[in-house]
């Protein structure tokens, strides 16, 4: 059930957004810079850090969309679930583990972060961009996930990405899905007259 109550029983995070459409564009935006925009990560290892960060703080919404981003750019879902289940276990690539160990203290004890953390994440070949990237997404996924869950966005994709706003899953589409998915929306608030 939703927190707000003008929002419908089962709440995406698109009704939320037509509902109170005044930050569509800048977050969408802000979306696509951080997860689309050319980079020393891959959007494969952006949407794996953002599908992470949500697993961690159980966003389900957050966690179902982004594991779907995540396996359209060839992430395994399996080794995902691993990595939220059982960090330390977690069948990954020896380079990986300083990176997601860093974005996972940073999740959760940003304060405890020492220099020996961000050393351990150049020692496995990792720069500095790089570092900062995984810093913007775990950021922004901490936000994501206490607006999604702040508000009582309730929607699970269930592992169904039928139900996800991906139209394709060719490489130019999901390059743009953030800026396509934000213009969809300010359309349709704006034929909603919510927006001029």
């Amino acid at each position: 059930m939703p927190l707000i109550p003008s929002l419908p029983e089962t709440t995406h995070l698109s009704d939320l957004l037509l509902r109170f459409p005044r930050h569509i564009e800048p977050l969408m935006a802000l979306n696509n810079s951080i997860l689309r925009a050319d980079g020393a990560l891959s959007f494969a290892e952006r949407e794996l850090i953002a599908a992470f960060v949500s697993g961690l703080n159980a966003c389900n919404f957050c966690y179902g969309s982004h594991a779907i981003y995540a396996r359209a750019f060839g992430v395994d879902e399996d080794m995902l679930q691993a990595l939220v289940d059982d960090f330390d276990n977690a069948p990954i690539e020896d380079r990986y583990r300083p990176l997601l160990a860093y974005v996972r203290k940073l999740n959760t004890l940003p304060s405890k972060l020492v220099q020996a953390d961000a050393d351990a994440v150049f020692s496995a070949g990792w720069s500095e961009e790089a570092l900062v990237e995984a810093v913007e997404v775990t950021a922004m996924f901490n936000f994501m996930n206490r607006l999604i869950e702040g508000t009582g966005v309730n929607f699970d994709y269930g592992g169904d990405e039928a139900r996800h706003t991906i139209a394709s899953k060719d490489e130019d589409t999901l390059r743009d899905s953030y800026r396509l998915y934000g213009e969809k929306l300010i359309q349709m608030a704006t034929r909603a007259g919510s927006v001029e």
